[in-house]
């Protein structure tokens, strides 16, 4: 009970060494290519799933939008598998650090904008001023709508980090509750381990959800700007 709440979210170092670049490239190593003729099950069931999310996720944009698809497949395999394995006993979670988040949502973001800016530049400077603004409120539009369009990859990065953090303090919390409640009663310590099964199933849930909708913002910001 004495350990920092905020000991899990510290950046993990060997001889001085940070070992978040080892830890962000292991999911990789979850998702093998296979060169058999016929696929085991982990295999097809993760082809299944991507060709599910690939078809909802892509089927509103056009083909200059398509060509996007591998590398939003890629960026929720990223984000689902490193949020589940955050949820290992002794791990850590690069997504729970909002400047990894903030280096995944900027270039995404920067990317759909200047594509919307290089494909259609009418459209894109439109969104800055509605049609039919009253002359005087014109200024104050055009700052309010650029501002909110600078604040997008922020919004992005901050939903990711704030439910994986909190998701994470929760776990720590009810957990530590539980290690001190069984001294005092065994009945209340079991319904608080109750709980903490229950709100564990809830963050799988929730590990996968967050990486779809990380995913899904930056896909209709593109489907905006192509």
């Amino acid at each position: 009970m004495n350990e920092n709440l905020f000991a899990s979210f510290i950046t993990p170092m060997i001889l001085g060494l940070p070992l978040v670049t080892l830890i962000v490239l292991f999911p990789s190593l979850l998702f093998p290519t296979s060169n058999r003729l016929v696929n085991n099950r982990f295999v097809s069931l993760q082809q299944w799933m991507l060709q599910l999310v690939s078809k909802q996720m892509m089927s509103i944009h056009n083909p200059k939008g398509q060509t996007w698809t591998l590398m939003l497949m890629s960026l929720i395999l990223f984000i689902g598998s490193t949020n589940l394995l955050g949820l290992l006993p002794h791990s850590f979670t690069p997504t729970t650090q909002l400047s990894m988040n903030l280096g995944m949502a900027i270039p995404l973001w920067a990317g759909a904008v200047i594509t919307g800016f290089r494909n259609k530049t009418k459209t894109s400077l439109a969104h800055f001023l509605p049609q039919g603004t009253p002359t005087p409120l014109i200024p104050m539009l055009v700052i309010i709508e650029t501002i909110s369009l600078f604040i997008q990859p922020m919004a992005l990065a901050v939903r990711l980090t704030a439910n994986i953090t909190a998701g994470h303090l929760l776990i720590h919390l009810i957990g530590g509750a539980t290690l001190a409640l069984m001294s005092i009663s065994a009945t209340t310590a079991l319904i608080t381990f109750i709980i903490l099964i229950l709100l564990t199933i809830l963050e799988f849930a929730v590990a996968m959800i967050q990486a779809y909708v990380f995913t899904l913002l930056v896909s209709l910001y593109l489907h905006d700007n192509t």
